[in-house]
């Protein structure tokens, strides 16, 4: 039998061929993500929570979870998160609504959007399925920038005290008073 100089590798260096993970960050995606958060609360969509799952999930990187109040308040969602993404120039890879189902899903690819009615969100938990996810920071959906460290407290400057001035010269060598 042959065997590769090398040992049981097929490539000579020690470290992995590949440098990169399979799935990279993505910050288009956390933009995506805002806009469809910021159009769910301005739109009176409830319980709006945005879930990083890009450590579980090869498929996406958010997921955003939301309740609307009506079967029309859920197509009024669905309508507006459209337009958000198209107007972000992002491709809709597809659209799941079924008829009065309670549940549209609007998949963006690195970002999932599901609106539900509220009895069809409890029946199906998907938070409690992806409980492991990191729930993103109001902060960050925001877009708030992350909070300085807190310097030490200025102390207050003491007033200067009411001294006399010394008297000063003038050109002529005499002396003022004030």
């Amino acid at each position: 039998l042959l065997r590769a100089p090398q040992g049981d590798r097929l490539h000579s260096s020690a470290r992995p061929v590949s440098r990169h993970r399979m799935k990279v960050s993505n910050p288009r995606a956390l933009g995506l993500a805002r806009a469809c958060h910021r159009i769910l609360d301005e739109k009176k969509a409830g319980d709006i929570r945005v879930l990083d799952v890009s450590a579980q999930s090869s498929i996406t990187d958010y997921l955003i979870i939301a309740t609307a109040t009506s079967e029309p308040h859920l197509r009024a969602l669905r309508n507006e998160l459209e337009k958000v993404i198209d107007a972000a120039r992002e491709r809709i890879v597809g659209i799941e609504r079924g008829q009065q189902s309670g549940w549209e899903v609007i998949d963006a690819f690195d970002v999932m959007v599901h609106v539900f009615l509220g009895e069809v969100r409890e029946r199906y938990g998907l938070e409690r399925l992806w409980r492991d996810a990191a729930e993103v920071p109001s902060a960050v959906l925001q877009g708030e920038p992350a909070k300085p460290r807190r310097a030490a407290p200025k102390r207050p400057r003491k007033a200067a005290a009411a001294r006399p001035k010394a008297p000063r010269a003038t050109k002529r060598g005499k002396k003022s008073a004030g």
